[in-house]
């Protein structure tokens, strides 16, 4: 029942949290830039993006007003800059709105993609459609999302029970959980990482699922730096089924009694150097290896993951142990207990030091913490991982406990204890005098009420039925960890998104804010709303509303509504048809059609019952030409 639930929470976790990533890089440039308009026709159009990208042969496209592709050869890096990509137009292009379609991949290995327009000459009333879909909301991107899942599963239960076998007791390598289990974590990690190199060519460029059988684009994906890491871990994954098959031919016969093969440092060292080598392979092409400090933040990540498997992997595999139905003599030993109980306590303090580094490169400030989809699904990790550590300190006091029970010197006194129990009758002479090892079969505590003994409390059953519950909840929370672990992974890092939104506040300095008071309703309580019209120009503008408590923290409005009115020329009001975004105010479809003073009208209902109206001007400038 508890592998049935084990297993039921893993997959509830998987499909539950294979949603769509966003990627570590993003669009800070470009040249032309959206939506200008241009007196002659450029020769070339440049996408500058917040850190170095790589892309194939279509993945930049312009396409003419007729719906044309007007770039006849494919993308390449401007200048020799690994964070750029360029494409040469045709010749003569005729005049009207162009669309330019981008589908990068950035150098932690997840796709982005986007567009945007420029004219040349005029704006044309028709423009080219194309997809502005999430890279990863296809069938190939949910796929993708759900075997990652699978690799981490299969890596920590590959490590762990491996490590335990190594460090904590030789004998459970010819145990059939253990066997088993170490078997599902290689073919998990083997099946996973085949399929994530099929769908690597469709995932980097938005193909369909029957796509991953095109031997071109599979070769293409392997000279990646995703594929190539892909690559080399199916190479360490068949080195290390050689190894198992020995290792399994060495324990052959110790399950049935038979004194279990001595495992030297040299198997040690070998199993710790692939264990390396794998998660290396996971470092190399993710978060770590992009942003800042990447010659830190690699060995951290292997840390971080070889901690993980240790710990999770290992947990697991006590946990079946445990739970093992057999004679006495094939229980878990205390000391083997002991042994993993301290080991996961040093692989969880890895966890937390290297969590906490990566928490600090990745978030880069408190308040992403609370504004930043990674910065929320950190915390909520960080939540899980001291729940975790609370179960885990009361799994490590029924360890104690089972420890002390098997101890030599409590041996000692049961024993001693044993050969104290002495039936005496009251009244009648002695019993004869015998030998310590006589035991007679009448001689039994509690056969009468006048016979003293002294009886051993054995609790080691108690301890154990303890210590295996107490597993069973952190190997499910660990589970949990896993899983938004590989969340997290496949997140935009908040400081990258920091990075994203300050290179484009740069390349638009035309954003408009303005901050306006009202009335609130009560007596002293003046709040502000904020306006912030971006880009503040003529054409298609997003909106977001924010209101301000008198003292500034966020207030909650049922209602708030913002209109623009261009007197002068009596255009207007048009509504921005702001929507709820919980906890601020949105809407990205505003389009003004001409530059000039315009009044904003903004009205909040703060109750159901009372509203206000307060207004302000703001300036709105033509497109840059």
């Amino acid at each position: 029942m508890t592998v049935l639930v084990l297993v039921a929470a893993v997959l509830a976790l998987l499909l539950g949290g294979a949603g769509a990533a966003s990627a570590h890089a993003g669009l800070s440039g470009s040249d032309p830039a959206d939506g200008s308009v241009l007196k002659t026709e450029p020769q070339h159009v440049t996408l500058t993006f917040t850190e170095s990208v790589s892309f194939s042969d279509d993945s930049l496209r312009v396409l003419s007003p007729a719906n044309e592709r007007v770039n006849p050869r494919p993308a390449q890096h401007a200048d020799g800059k690994e964070n750029t990509a360029r494409v040469e137009l045709s010749g003569k292009l005729p005049q009207g709105t162009y669309t330019v379609a981008w589908r990068v991949v950035s150098a932690d290995g997840h796709p982005i993609s986007g567009a945007f327009v420029f004219s040349i000459g005029r704006p044309s009333e028709t423009a080219a459609v194309v997809a502005t879909d999430s890279p990863d909301d296809t069938a190939v991107g949910r796929l993708y999302g759900v075997l990652r899942h699978v690799a981490y599963s299969g890596l920590a239960l590959l490590v762990g029970a491996a490590t335990f076998v190594l460090v904590c007791w030789p004998t459970a390598g010819a145990t059939r959980p253990v066997r088993r289990l170490l078997t599902v974590g290689w073919v998990a990690l083997t099946a996973s990482t085949v399929a994530l190199l099929l769908l690597r060519g469709p995932y980097e460029t938005a193909g369909s699922v029957t796509s991953a059988f095109d031997l071109g684009q599979l070769g293409r994906a392997v000279t990646t730096r995703s594929g190539g890491a892909l690559m080399a871990r199916l190479v360490l994954l068949a080195v290390i089924a050689v190894l198992l098959r020995r290792w399994a031919r060495r324990f052959d016969g110790a399950d049935d009694g038979a004194r279990p093969p001595e495992l030297g440092s040299r198997d040690r060292q070998v199993g710790a150097l692939l264990a390396v080598a794998l998660a290396v392979t996971w470092a190399f092409a993710e978060h770590a290896a992009a942003g800042i400090q990447v010659v830190l933040a690699m060995p951290v990540a292997v840390l971080h993951l070889l901690a993980m498997g240790v710990w999770l992997g290992g947990l697991i595999t006590l946990l079946l142990l445990l739970r093992r139905r057999g004679p006495a003599d094939q229980g878990v030993p205390a000391s083997a207990i002991a042994r993993f109980s301290r080991m996961a306590f040093r692989a969880v303090a890895v966890l937390v030091g290297t969590g906490v580094y990566q928490s600090w490169r990745q978030v880069g400030s408190w308040e992403a913490l609370s504004s930043t989809s990674y910065g929320r699904t950190l915390v909520v990790k960080v939540a899980v991982v001291v729940l975790v550590l609370w179960v885990a300190s009361y799994s490590r006091r029924w360890t104690a406990r089972l420890v002390h029970e098997a101890s030599p010197a409590k041996a000692v006194r049961v024993r001693a204890a044993e050969r104290a129990r002495v039936a005496q009758t009251v009244g009648a002479p002695p019993a004869p005098a015998r030998q310590d090892h006589d035991t007679a079969p009448d001689a039994h505590a509690g056969d009468g009420p006048d016979e003293k003994t002294v009886t051993p409390a054995s609790d080691a059953d108690t301890y154990r039925r303890g210590l295996r519950r107490m597993v069973t909840v952190e190997a499910v929370l660990g589970v949990v960890v896993l899983v938004i672990t590989t969340v997290l992974t496949g997140t935009q890092p908040s400081r990258a998104a920091g990075e994203k939104a300050a290179a484009a506040s740069v390349a638009d300095s035309g954003v408009k804010v303005l901050t306006v008071p009202f009335d609130m309703g009560t007596a002293n309580h003046q709040g502000t709303v904020q306006i912030t019209l971006s880009p503040g120009r003529v054409g298609e503008n997003t909106v977001e509303a924010v209101v301000f408590t008198a003292d500034g923290g966020l207030a909650s409005v049922p209602e708030l509504r913002v209109t623009l009115t261009q007197e002068e020329l009596g255009i207007g009001p048009l509504d921005a048809k702001l929507k709820n975004q919980k906890g601020y105010w949105a809407a990205y479809d505003l389009r003004l059609p001409m530059p000039g003073e315009w009044t904003v009208n903004v009205t909040i209902r703060t109750t159901d019952i009372d509203q206000v109206t307060v207004r302000e001007t703001v300036r709105i400038t033509s497109v840059p030409r």
